[in-house]
């Protein structure tokens, strides 16, 4: 007489970003129970969230439900739920009131805005990384140019600062097209400003932009946002975020609008594990990407801290997040299925690419470099090929299409409770009104 099966091998994947989608997706079809953990219940495509909040695009073309995508894989179940800590002795993930049991727990938390040992500068200079940033700071950025409209002549050059703190690819494409957006998308919607007087600064403290970038493609990236009305400051260091504006050198530079682009950290994924981490958070894993003497724990993603070629860690980006979490994925199917693990994780870096704004972008694939508009040709293609539902990549070529052609951009609705004053550093109204010159 047969006795009862024995119980099913058990995934647990915390995080529904890019790697931790790969992870699911590359275990379809095991023989495994998994379960997907997010916060969220939706899947964020991080690398245009910087056109939400410059309201090129609206959130639904660049967010999807996780469930949605990943409907078809009938051996997992995706929870929509907050971590609180891991147990690794007895190998329980707690979240909420719930613990979820794990034979293997991939890791893929990601990583959120590091502010160099100031978290209260946050409330002043929002970061990029979530859906509600982008929508936070879309409102932001908007309210500013409503406040000006009604504040008096000597408050309107304030109002029409912004400040973007930061020269990697996130800082380098939000000043652009916010410049975009004040001299060319908005210039005939005010009566009473000239958005192209607008002022849009991108400070870095380093020497140059796009650190990451070969010298020649940085330099043309500085000098095209010059082109575009963006002073750049380089070497400058930002001592402070206040309501005002920024801090640097011991200089208030008056902005309305701060947007910090300067730095990332690692969940608190390392905490949880008692694991040793880099400066930024990141956990140090293995060649396989596990945790050191935990090989059923696995790493990926801006949490891990990964070894790529010529010593050079891999980067933070949707490519390499990608990589780690199909890698891992199939690391863990394998082993389920008694065959033997593939060899150690290799990140193949596919180029670097960023946009500055409209006909204008930097494209490095290894010793070929493009600039100018086929450079911005092969973003946009890139960009789109990329986004993972085929509705959207219908939806955001035609956005783009018909932002190209009219110069407008289309998801400009200010939504929110917060109004322009309560962030702009104004005053409240006063009691008496002031009469308006119009």
């Amino acid at each position: 007489m047969l006795g009862p099966e024995p119980p099913r091998h058990r995934v647990v994947i915390i995080g529904g970003g890019f790697a931790g989608l790969e992870a699911a997706r590359a275990l379809k079809g095991a023989e495994a129970d998994v379960v997907l953990l997010d916060r969220n219940n939706y899947h964020c495509f991080q690398p245009l969230l910087y056109q939400v909040a410059t309201a090129a695009l609206s959130p639904g073309e660049i967010a999807w439900p996780i469930r949605y995508l990943l409907r078809g894989q009938r051996n997992l179940a995706v929870y929509q739920t907050e971590v609180q800590g891991i147990a690794l002795a007895t190998k329980l993930v707690y979240a909420g009131r719930h613990a979820f049991a794990f034979d293997h727990l991939v890791i893929a938390t990601g990583a959120t805005h590091s502010y160099f040992g100031h978290p209260e500068w946050a409330e002043h200079a929002p970061g990029l990384k979530r859906i509600e940033d982008a929508t936070a700071i879309r409102r932001r950025v908007l309210c500013a140019f409503e406040e000006a409209e009604l504040a008096p002549a000597d408050e309107q050059a304030r109002l029409l600062t912004f400040v973007v703190v930061g020269g990697g690819p996130t800082g380098v494409e939000m000043a652009g097209a916010i410049a975009e957006m004040a001299h060319l998308s908005l210039r005939r919607d005010f009566r009473r400003i000239d958005t192209a007087k607008a002022r849009i600064i991108l400070i870095e403290a380093g020497p140059k932009i796009l650190a990451a970038f070969p010298d020649d493609l940085s330099n043309y990236t500085a000098q095209a946002l010059v082109g575009l009305g963006v002073e750049v400051l380089l070497g400058k260091t930002v001592e402070r975020c206040v309501r005002e504006g920024v801090i640097v050198q011991g200089v208030l530079v008056p902005a309305s609008v701060t947007i910090w682009a300067a730095g990332v950290k690692a969940s608190p994924a390392a905490a949880w594990l008692g694991a040793q981490a880099d400066r930024a958070g990141r956990i140090i894993v293995g060649e396989d990407l596990s945790l050191p003497g935990h090989p059923e724990v696995f790493v990926v993603g801006d949490v891990a801290a990964v070894a790529g070629g010529k010593g050079r860690p891999v980067p933070g980006i949707a490519p390499a997040a990608k990589q780690m979490g199909g890698y891992v994925g199939r690391v863990i199917a394998d082993r389920v299925a008694g065959r033997p693990s593939p060899r150690p994780f290799r990140y193949r870096h596919q180029g670097d690419l960023a946009t500055i704004g409209r006909n204008k972008a930097v494209v490095s694939l290894g010793e070929r470099k493009l600039t100018g508009r086929i450079a911005w040709l092969f973003w946009s293609v890139a960009h789109v090929y990329f986004l993972i539902e085929a509705r959207s990549r219908l939806a955001v070529a035609v956005d783009w299409t018909w932002s190209y052609v009219t110069n407008r951009r289309g998801a400009r609705r200010i939504v929110g409770e917060e109004t322009a004053a309560s962030h702009t550093g104004l005053p409240a109204a006063k009691s008496k009104a002031e009469p308006l010159n119009l």
